[in-house]
C-alpha cells in the first residue's frame, strides 16, 4: 500500500504527459463535445479516465501513487486556470472562442459542421432560447463551454 514501485517524480511526469495530451485531444474534438454531453460522450470520458490509467501509474497501484498521480492533475488544473487568467491569448488558444452559428435568422453551416452540431442540435438550442424558428434569432452563439445562447430579434409592439 505504501510502498511504490516507480520514482514520485515519474507519477509527476506521467501525470503533467496525460493532462497535457487529454487537454488538446479534447480541444481539438471541438466544443460540442464538452459542453453537451449525449450518452457516447460520456461513454467515451469514462473510457478514457480507464484507458490512461495505467499510463498514469506505471502498473502501480500503490497508493502514495494514487495521491501522487492525483495531486498532480490537481496541480496541473490550477496551473492552467492561472495562466489562462492572466493571459488572454493563452485562454483563446486552450478554451477557443465563442462563434456566431445563426446571425439575422441565417444559419452559418459550414461553422455547424466544423463544431460536428447537427440541424436537431441547432433547433434544439433555439427551443431552449424560447423560439421555434430560425428567423427569430438576431443571433445564436456557440461559447467556448459548448452551450449555444440564443438571442432573439426585438419583436414589433406596435402589430
Amino acid at each position: 500500500m505504501w510502498e511504490m514501485s516507480v520514482p514520485w517524480w515519474e507519477f509527476v511526469l506521467r501525470g503533467i504527459l496525460v493532462y497535457v495530451f487529454l487537454l488538446v485531444f479534447l480541444r481539438l474534438t471541438g466544443k460540442r463535445q464538452t459542453g453537451q454531453y449525449a450518452p457516447f460522450d460520456l461513454v467515451l470520458l469514462l473510457i478514457l479516465s480507464n484507458a490512461v490509467q495505467n499510463s498514469m501509474n506505471a502498473g502501480d497501484n500503490s497508493l502514495v501513487g494514487g495521491l501522487i498521480s492525483a495531486s498532480t492533475l490537481m496541480g496541473c488544473h490550477v496551473v492552467l486556470a492561472n495562466l489562462t487568467f492572466r493571459f488572454g491569448w493563452l485562454e483563446r488558444l486552450i478554451d477557443g472562442t465563442p462563434r456566431v452559428l445563426v446571425d439575422k435568422g441565417q444559419v452559418h453551416t459550414e461553422l455547424m459542421h466544423k463544431e460536428l452540431l447537427s440541424t436537431d442540435d441547432l433547433e434544439a438550442a433555439l427551443r431552449a432560447g424560447g423560439c421555434l424558428h430560425v428567423h427569430e434569432v438576431e443571433r445564436a452563439t456557440i461559447e467556448t463551454n459548448g452551450q449555444i445562447t440564443v438571442v432573439l430579434r426585438k419583436r414589433d409592439s406596435a402589430g
